[in-house]
């Protein structure tokens, strides 16, 4: 088992950027695929971002591909979300999850979840 904790969130301009930081204890985020998702109030949940195990793949919603980019060190067992040109649509809690799947987008797929952090885009 895993715990997964979010940090990094904030109140950032549009066309800013943010870091998030997943840290795992308990086990090492390479026993896991590692994704990050968000949930805007009203919304459902959706995926973001994964990387595989390896590191060798990254997975992106079409939404912030070319803007976020996903990265792991399993190192510090930590993975990261690096989010550049915010924009008014990217406000919302993200959760940083592992599953035991190789590859999933789906969040039900995914069995180990972090509290999240607020990220907030003025304009």
């Amino acid at each position: 088992q895993v715990q997964l904790v979010e940090s990094g969130g904030g109140l950032v301009q549009a066309g800013g950027s943010l870091r998030l930081s997943c840290a795992a204890s308990g086990r090492t985020v390479s026993s896991y695929f590692m994704g990050w998702f968000r949930q805007a109030p009203g919304t459902e949940r959706e995926f973001v971002a994964a990387i595989s195990r390896s590191e060798s793949s990254t997975y992106y919603a079409d939404s912030v591909k070319g803007r976020f980019t996903i990265a792991r060190d399993n190192a510090k067992n930590t993975v990261y979300l690096q989010m550049n040109s915010l924009k008014p649509e990217d406000p919302a809690v993200y959760y940083c999850a592992a599953s035991i799947r190789s590859y999933t987008r789906r969040r039900n797929e995914y069995n180990y979840w972090g509290q999240g952090t607020q990220v907030t885009v003025s304009s």
